[in-house]
């Protein structure tokens, strides 16, 4: 039942009893695909239920009993466990490889955010606009902006070179980059004093995003991952942007200094100012050989500079010198160092080649153009804790690729984390898990529509065997598939099914909405109040949500079909921001998805608080509240948005 591409003003009143959750199954009983019997976890982070899920088009329709409904597909998911698609907020997919990203969907991955670490493209739109198996959106990339307007110099910018890459910033944002992102580890970003950084990402400050940064560890901060996860939560306040911790780690002198790390997220919470974190299940990353051992001022230049002070005899030893202390602070010495393109540990060649220092046999593979390398960084009680934290995110620090080489988190990561850490170490629980996944980072990124398994989202789900689910990848076999995952649901359709890759563009270019702010998760007891009138539409709101779900009613009259009455699936809040998403009927007695947003203000058009409405994704309705009063509540804000657009 494939719906249409425009959505008519007809939208007609049906009793708020007929939406519920599983009661479309009388009235609508043809659906695209039914997923029956699963245990559905929502994404909300309780216990799951047994329920079949009901899909038209790209729309979760029904979370219920569809015993005597029928789809088009039908998949019996009896003994496992129904999620909505896990999310990755931290990307590394090769451009070639977006078409069918396999390592991606056996995971469970149905929405990408690409761009990491300060880099990709300026272009954003050009980078996404080819075949997508799965949802990318992107980042406007720092490392790029800087790289673009200073080059790999080491030098201050001018007011003129700061303008210049503020624009080249707006430019990202308005093309729909879903932040700043920064990896002020590497070069040349590496470069940027924090002033700089704070005042280049704050040119994103009125799309209401986040500032993600790969934290910058060096001589200057002692070699501190603890202060360079400081200096993240420093500049995106300084920018007005929603911190992120991004691959959180506590790597050299800092391992085990957990209290510090969470002070830095839990603290400016107590401020009123959120700080989020993402974290992946390992205890070693992947670079390339230079950019975290090889001293700065080595590298400045780029690589054919580098490559010339090493053959300086004079600058040489220096090198080595410096490089060792990294390696020995950082790494742990040589042996924290595997070769991936080589397959073989550092050590190993340092032996194989008469026992150099171990900095002069990284310059030699550098010379002999071998860079890809595995650091070890960690403990794997570090990792865990902060993997479990309440307020990280699970990521992957991974992306779709053709390489058999790399690392195993590629092809493994999300299975990790449910059959290591959830089923066997059980330091969580199934449902916090897929909170973690799905609906938490959802919230980071701003996707008002994607995160949660309820009726009225998009239709990203994943399926999993809570029994089996694994990953097999390991250092010396990275591209081993993980096991468990047989089943994936991108927008409506299956691209994942019984374990086969199904290729096609089922994916998406994201671009992210200005009315959908970055924002931590609601979590507890939350309301909504409206009543006011926006572009000829009368809307009134009462909602209340809890654990149990929401209750209450929203009505909308002066649509040209007569006045709409739904009950909502979900109530989002954040400050001076609301959503309310659920589902309603049209004139042609399709069910329909809604979203309505609620804002004190939009930054780009007025003070006024504003109402957006969205039906199947498409924009009903964008417009000021002129008489209007909005009051939300919860866990964290409480306040009223009147007519004169104070701040709630």
């Amino acid at each position: 039942m494939r719906r249409s591409a425009r959505v008519a003003r007809t939208l007609l009143a049906v009793p708020a009893a007929a939406l519920a959750h599983g009661a479309l199954a009388q009235s609508a009983p043809t659906y695209d695909l039914i997923l029956r019997g699963g245990t559905v976890f929502d994404g909300g982070g309780g216990d799951g239920r047994v329920a079949d899920v009901g899909i038209i088009g790209d729309r979760i329709i029904t979370v219920g009993n569809l015993r005597r409904a029928r789809a088009r597909e039908e998949r019996d998911v009896r003994g496992h466990y129904v999620s909505p698609g896990f999310i990755s907020v931290h990307d590394h997919s090769q451009p070639d490889v977006y078409a069918k990203p396999a390592g991606l969907l056996t995971q469970g991955i149905t929405t990408a955010i690409t761009n990491p670490d300060g880099g990709g493209p300026l272009d954003i739109r050009a980078q996404l606009a080819r075949p997508l198996g799965l949802n990318y959106g992107a980042y406007i990339g720092f490392n790029t902006v800087w790289g673009e307007v200073m080059g790999a110099t080491d030098r201050r910018a001018s007011p003129a070179e700061l303008e210049r890459m503020q624009d080249l910033v707006r430019d990202g944002m308005a093309a729909g980059a879903f932040g700043v992102s920064a990896g002020l580890d590497y070069k040349p970003g590496f470069w940027a004093d924090a002033d700089e950084v704070a005042a280049v990402s704050g040119a994103a400050a009125p799309w209401r995003t986040s500032f993600t940064n790969h934290e910058r560890v060096f001589e200057g901060n002692g070699y501190s991952s603890v202060a360079g996860m400081a200096e993240t939560v420093a500049i995106g306040e300084r920018a007005g942007l929603l911190p992120v911790i991004t691959h959180a780690k506590l790597q050299g002198r800092d391992q085990g200094r957990l209290a510090d790390t969470f002070a830095l997220a839990t603290g400016p919470v107590r401020r009123g100012r959120p700080v989020l974190l993402d974290a992946y299940p390992y205890t070693y990353g992947s670079t390339s050989l230079e950019q975290l051992i090889i001293p700065a001022w080595a590298q400045a230049g780029g690589e054919k500079a580098m490559l010339s002070r090493f053959k300086d005899p004079a600058l040489r030893p220096r090198i080595a010198k410096e490089a060792d202390e990294q390696l020995a602070i950082r790494w742990g010495g040589p042996g924290g160092v595997y070769l991936s393109e080589l397959r073989k540990e550092l050590t190993a060649v340092i032996a194989e080649t008469g026992n150099p220092s171990p900095g002069e046999a990284i310059m030699r593979l550098l010379e002999a153009g071998r860079r890809r390398v595995l650091l070890r960084f960690g403990k794997e009680s570090d990792q865990e804790a902060l993997v479990a934290h309440p307020l990280t995110a699970v990521s992957c620090d991974c992306g779709a690729t053709a390489s058999t080489t790399g690392h195993p988190r590629n092809w493994g990561a999300y299975p990790r984390v449910l059959g290591r850490y959830v089923r066997e170490r059980k330091l969580f629980s199934w449902g916090e898990a897929v909170r973690k996944m799905t609906a938490l980072p959802a919230g980071m990124l701003g996707l008002a529509e994607r995160g949660y398994l309820l009726p009225g989202m998009i239709a990203d789900v994943t399926v999993f065997d809570p029994a089996t689910v694994i990953d097999r990848a390991t250092v010396e076999q990275p591209a081993l598939p993980s096991v468990g995952i047989n089943t994936v649901v991108v927008n409506g359709q299956l691209a994942l099914d019984r374990g086969v890759v199904m290729g096609g563009a089922l994916g998406r270019a994201l671009a992210r909405s200005r009315h959908e702010p970055a924002r931590p998760m609601a979590t507890g007891a939350r309301s909504l109040r409206v009543a006011g009138h926006a572009g000829g539409v009368r809307v009134d709101a009462r909602i209340d949500q809890g654990a149990a779900g929401p209750r209450g009613r929203v009505t909308l009259a002066g649509l040209t079909g007569g006045p709409l009455r739904f009950t909502p699936a979900l109530l989002q809040t954040a400050r001076d921001w609301a959503s309310v998403t659920g589902t309603g009927r049209s004139g042609d007695g399709m069910a329909r998805a809604i979203t309505l947003i609620f804002e004190a203000a939009d930054p780009f058009a007025s003070r006024l608080p504003t109402l957006t409405i969205l039906v199947d994704g498409l924009p009903l309705l964008n417009g000021a509240m002129l008489d209007g009063r909005v009051t939300v509540t919860d866990d964290r804000v409480a306040g009223t948005s009147g007519a004169a657009g104070e701040d709630l």
